[in-house]
């Protein structure tokens, strides 16, 4: 059987052509190759189907030498460009996409960031995630469930996301501590990696005698490095601040500016890394100043990687919070989740 993966370099002609029979081909850099369809790249990994196998198979995009396709892509480049077409490669570490009006495009193999099939509808430019912790001890009878969710959808030109994170906490003799944050975010690409960014978000919690804040933020962004190993972005612009606070005469309102930062790395073996930073300058209170902060590791399991193990911190600052709050909140979560 071993005969038949083993490609002669004859093949590599038929595979060009095999389209007519089977829609996509891979060749992998040992000379193996698999026939089926190509149905998305992200993160340095391309998932494919065949006819064979119930489960789809993930491929290092590292580990793919050539790649014949004719099922129709989105296709974003490292320097932001992006395109609809058909891929496939034209020599040595190039490949060539060739759009629906006939125009060819060749680029370097390692430009490509992020390949998904146009074809496949709205439920497959869906994306999810929901991990939840919990900690019980006997000690004053100590009770806390945590969890983090995400819910997306993404388009040639934009995606819309929305997150939804939480957590209570109990013991004896003490006061329940709570918060909620969550939001909804707009991001729509611009040439050169450039975007435009707007969102509403909430927080509620008990440390800071927050009932509610509400954030709204409109701005413009870039990516600076973005490959399908990693992106570093920055992005600013205006934030309109309301929060209502536990006692009612202590409640604000205030324009801000926002300037932030966010670095994901997800190519470090089954490990990722998303950081961001937000810092949030007053222009109606003189003086004050906010930042959030948040981290998560994730860790792929080994028998599926639909699961995961996340280890999460979320900060939040406010130099001048009301009286009787603390100036600092933060959340440490830790739980098991999965991804769609």
């Amino acid at each position: 059987m071993r005969k038949f993966c083993i490609i002669m370099p004859a093949f590599v002609m038929i595979v060009s052509n095999v389209a007519y029979a089977e829609p996509d081909s891979l060749i992998f850099t040992n000379d193996n190759y698999m026939v089926g369809e190509v149905k998305t790249m992200n993160k340095g990994v391309l998932m494919a189907e065949t006819s064979f196998s119930d489960k789809d198979f993930a491929i290092e995009w590292e580990g793919i030498k050539e790649i014949y396709c004719t099922t129709f892509f989105l296709i974003t480049l490292s320097d932001g460009r992006r395109f609809n077409g058909t891929i496939s490669t034209s020599g040595p570490g190039t490949l060539k996409i060739l759009e629906e009006d006939g125009s060819e495009t060749e680029v370097a193999h390692n430009e490509i960031v992020f390949m998904d099939d146009v074809d496949r509808g709205f439920w497959s430019q869906l994306y999810a995630s929901i991990d939840i912790g919990l900690d019980l001890t006997k000690a004053n009878n100590f009770r806390q469930v945590s969890m983090r969710s995400t819910l997306g959808y993404r388009a040639q030109r934009w995606t819309l996301d929305g997150t939804f994170n939480t957590l209570n906490s109990s013991q004896d003799e003490t006061e329940d501590i709570k918060r909620t944050d969550g939001g909804v975010g707009f991001v729509y690409f611009l040439p050169k990696d450039w975007y435009l960014v707007t969102s509403v978000d909430f927080l509620s919690n008990t440390e800071q005698k927050l009932d509610l804040r509400t954030t709204t933020k409109a701005g413009l962004g870039k990516f600076v490095l973005h490959t399908n190993r990693k992106y570093w972005g920055f992005n600013g612009g205006l934030n309109y601040n309301n929060e209502d606070f536990s006692s009612a005469d202590s409640d604000r309102n205030s324009l801000e500016g926002f300037l932030g930062t966010e670095l994901n790395l997800f190519d470090i073996g089954d490990l990722s890394l998303f950081t961001k930073l937000v810092a949030f300058p007053s222009f109606t209170e003189s003086g004050r100043w906010r930042a959030d902060f948040n981290i998560d590791t994730k860790y792929e399991m080994p028998f599926d990687d639909d699961f995961y193990i996340k280890i999460g911190l979320t900060f939040n600052y406010d130099n001048r919070p009301v009286a009787g709050a603390s100036d600092t909140d933060y959340v440490f979560h830790s739980g098991f989740g999965w991804e769609w």
